[in-house]
């Protein structure tokens, strides 16, 4: 099993002629996604390079694919209507790639998603990676830019065990996924979360989906110095999780005030450092890396591999 997305995903990419969009819907075919159309406003009635309708409209698109999920690629400045356009038209994960979004236009998104219209909606990103579930010969579901090889699905696993990973890095996603394919543990989601300040799901939300899923055997928890998501993660671990959690935090030689790498990376008015961030995820059991380099095998002996 899998959470949020499967091969049976219906996915359309919002901004699909432009560079990225392209480049990125032909990764998701290549992997196995269906993707079954795109929007760009002007350009309804075509076809994109791949052959994929092209709608003017988020809802046009819709009516006319039965789209449950979209990857947005739609410019900073207009990314946030882009998503409150998607959620209107029924669309139910929304994965936006987008980075520099400004925070008062994801705090108008935040704010229209805490409203009950929208309880229907589930938002990853922005400034994300996306979201991954590994298949087999093309039975996967890629919905963003990692790649896709490195994935690795729990009936090819050596060790029969698949995990989850949950990660506000991208680049550290890719590392941990890379060390556990070759430790022979298999992944059954992995999700970028974002590095943004406003976002969309975070730690605990991933941390309740996993825990749910009877093919994830664990999760991998990639956090960083900024707010207070890994916090709350460790006391919802401590309470609930059932399943082993790998956790590694980036940032611990950051100083305070300094802006490292994403926009909510940042240590300010005493919250967000490294330190509390360990001790909240070892207080709640957690097995933590002491350097990316040990992610995988750090996971690998918390399965008892």
């Amino acid at each position: 099993m899998s959470i949020l997305v499967d091969h049976n995903t219906r996915v359309i990419c919002q901004g699909i002629t432009g560079s990225a969009g392209a480049f990125h819907t032909r990764g998701c075919l290549d992997y196995g996604t269906q993707v079954v159309g795109g929007t760009r406003p002007g350009k309804g009635g075509t076809k994109d390079a791949n052959g994929l309708p092209i709608f003017n409209t988020v809802a046009e698109a819709v009516d006319a694919t039965d789209a449950t999920a979209t990857m947005s690629f739609i410019p900073a400045a207009f990314a946030a209507d882009a998503i409150l356009e998607a959620a209107d038209a029924g669309i139910e994960l929304i994965v936006a790639i987008t980075e520099g979004i400004p925070v008062l236009d994801m705090t108008r998104v935040r704010r229209a998603f805490d409203s009950a219209r929208y309880r229907h909606v589930k938002l990853i990103g922005p400034n994300c990676p996306g979201i991954i579930t590994p298949g087999e010969n093309g039975t996967g579901c890629k919905v963003g830019i990692m790649p896709g090889y490195i994935h690795m699905p729990k009936l090819q696993a050596e060790s029969g065990k698949a995990i989850g990973v949950i990660s506000r890095s991208g680049t550290l996603t890719y590392e941990a996924v890379w060390q556990c394919t070759k430790f022979g543990i298999g992944q059954s989601t992995c999700i970028g979360i974002g590095g943004d300040p406003v976002r969309g799901l975070g730690f605990v939300d991933c941390l309740k989906l996993f825990n749910k899923d009877s093919q994830t055997d664990g999760v991998i928890l990639i956090g960083e110095i900024g707010g207070t998501d890994e916090e709350q993660a460790g006391g919802y671990i401590r309470r609930h999780m059932t399943k082993p959690v790998t956790a590694f935090i980036a940032g611990r030689t950051a100083p305070p005030g300094r802006r490292m790498g994403h926009a909510g990376a940042i240590i300010a008015g005493g919250q967000g450092d490294a330190e509390s961030k360990i001790k909240a995820l070892l207080n709640a059991g957690c097995h933590l890396a002491q350097s990316p380099a040990q992610i995988g095998q750090t996971m690998a002996r918390a399965l008892g591999l």
